[in-house]
């Protein structure tokens, strides 16, 4: 199931660029994406309560180490949006989503330093594609 969870994943981000770069128009790209960050809270707040997510949930059910890495993510998750939606305002959308979608060269990368994930000929053959084929795209 995992695999069409991802493809859904790819789908609905490419229309995050679509939408996005038709929304931004005239707006300041840091107040749209606090916007869209609380439309997306209460989407998925809707979500967990309809699915019954919250009917055993306790913040004690969190560690410390939890607390501090759905923080960093968030924060993470954050800053991506902004200089995402920064770029997308003032590129070509092709070429923004193209660079940003490096980030799974950098998520390679990252796994084998902090997760202890191999880091294998094929790996960085992909990586070493994913980056080229970026380059094909935004230098055209």
């Amino acid at each position: 199931m995992w695999f069409w969870y991802a493809i859904f994943s790819a789908v609905f981000a490419s229309l995050v660029a679509i939408f996005g770069k038709m929304g931004l128009r005239g707006i300041d790209t840091t107040l749209a994406t606090t916007v869209r960050a609380v439309i997306m809270a209460g989407f998925l707040l809707i979500t967990s309560l309809s699915l019954k997510k919250f009917n055993d949930f306790s913040f004690s059910s969190f560690t410390g180490r939890d607390w501090i890495f759905i923080i960093l993510s968030a924060v993470a998750g954050a800053l991506s949006w902004l200089f995402y939606f920064s770029a997308l305002k003032e590129g070509k959308t092709t070429s923004v989503a193209t660079i940003d979608k490096l980030s799974i060269v950098f998520v390679i990368i990252f796994a084998a330093l902090f997760l202890g994930e191999e880091l294998g000929v094929k790996s960085l053959a992909g990586a070493f594609l994913i980056v080229a084929g970026a380059l094909l795209i935004v230098l055209r």
